[in-house]
């Protein structure tokens, strides 16, 4: 059986934080792959305790938003994460969304430009952080694949198609696959119950798919029927259509779900395409640690 360790999502949410870094503990002793710290408030504070609660694993932020921070702070952040953990940070970037900017009260400009400037600002405050870490970009679709192969270290996807990748990665210059890191975050429950943990990741991804440009994603990746029929639900505000409409081909496409040695399988499928996986853990029986306990479980052997 495949022997590679993905790497793991880490979620600090309040009253669970110390159970979580003991778990990403755990995590460095067994030899995963790297932990990501994904895109919600204080993500950056939980890169700093991950910097002194391991010791050889990698880890990086899964995205880090721009527009909630400014460029030099980051930097400056960014440096310390990776000057006391010995090198082991990678910042990873993102341009959110829109809605969740909105919620905020932030005003957003173009992307791509945005993203550019961004990375250029982080890059000219090195004088103050000190050696900067390899920086990846949020990149689910093209535009801003390629401007992570023009400005950065490396690429993150989250929920991506699987069916797709091979399509985006063929865009990456032989040139460039050498030193460009390729991470994608997966939505994963381990349960032989299929029809359970689909559920599971439909309630997942009901957040992604009212998403205008996760939505043009899909349908570039050949899920137009699906998308266009969410698309009329959400016109209609009708959840329950939304829900019908996320097919179990498109489910399985972007998620993993099964017993263990399917699991194992499909995160293994992902190193073959040249993309360390990063287990997105849920479980149909518990919460996040518990999920992490059954991941931990299936690479025990």
């Amino acid at each position: 059986m495949d022997d590679r360790l993905p790497a793991l999502s880490v979620i600090g949410t309040p009253t669970k934080r110390t159970t979580i870094l003991e778990l990403a503990a755990e995590a460095d002793r067994r030899g995963f792959a790297g932990l990501a710290s994904p895109g919600i408030h204080g993500n950056l504070a939980m890169c700093g305790s991950l910097a002194h609660v391991t010791s050889r694993i990698p880890f990086w932020t899964s995205i880090q938003p721009i527009y909630h921070g400014h460029p030099a702070e980051v930097a400056v952040t960014a440096g310390h994460l990776a000057e006391v953990s010995g090198g082991r940070f990678r910042l990873g970037l993102g341009v959110s969304h829109a809605p969740a900017m909105d919620r905020l009260g932030i005003t957003t400009g173009k992307p791509l430009s945005d993203m550019r400037q961004y990375v250029e600002r982080i890059r000219a405050s090195a004088r103050a952080a000190g050696t900067l870490p390899p920086i990846w970009l949020a990149a689910l679709r093209d535009r801003m694949l390629a401007l992570a192969v023009e400005i950065a270290d490396g690429a993150i996807w989250a929920n991506a198609a699987f069916s797709h990748m091979p399509e985006q990665l063929a865009t990456i210059p032989a040139e460039r696959r050498g030193d460009f890191a390729l991470a994608a975050m997966i939505p994963t429950v381990i349960d032989e119950d299929k029809d359970a943990a689909r559920a599971i990741h439909r309630r997942t991804l009901s957040g992604y798919v009212v998403l205008p440009n996760y939505r043009n994603y899909w349908k570039a990746a050949g899920y137009e029927e699906e998308m266009t029929a969410i698309e009329a639900a959400l016109e209609a505000g009708d959840r329950d259509k939304v829900t019908a409409a996320m097919s179990d081909r498109w489910i399985d496409d972007c998620t993993i779900s099964g017993g263990p040695g399917e699991v194992r399988e499909r995160l293994a499928a992902w190193y073959d395409l040249g993309v360390t996986p990063i287990a997105v853990m849920s479980s149909t029986s518990g919460g996040q640690a518990h999920a992490i306990g059954q991941l931990f479980e299936l690479y025990a052997g």
